[in-house]
């Protein structure tokens, strides 16, 4: 059984780096693929608080049509509707995030999820 998760898009290529790495070191994360499978705002807020970030912003894709559509980048939006947003368009979410215990990293480069194993 292993302790480490892999939130993970297989069409992206920093997601497959960075979980062909985490194979690399022998280790079998548990995939979560993330579009098939939507994380509700609860468990983002969960990834995010392990993340250690300063704004929700940066676990999220930016540059997305979805997130300009949106006009997420208002500044007078709350945490909570930004979680909204990702859970809702799961799009949104920036990828890979490998989470170990109570840390986790976004996988761009993939070498920077080693930091936590």
């Amino acid at each position: 059984m292993t302790d480490i998760t892999i939130i993970h898009n297989p069409r992206c290529s920093k997601s497959r780096q960075t979980l062909a790495l985490l194979e690399e070191k022998g280790l079998s994360p548990v995939v979560v693929q993330y579009l098939k499978e939507p994380l509700n705002a609860s468990a983002l807020k969960d990834i995010f608080k392990k993340l250690n970030l300063e704004s929700v912003r940066e676990m999220m894709r930016t540059k997305e049509n979805e997130y300009k559509d949106a006009n997420l980048g208002d500044e007078t939006l709350s945490d909570d509707d930004l979680f909204n947003a990702m859970e809702a368009t799961p799009k949104l979410i920036e990828r890979p995030i490998v989470i170990k215990g109570d840390s986790a990293r976004i996988g761009r480069p993939p070498e920077s999820v080693l930091e936590i194993l």
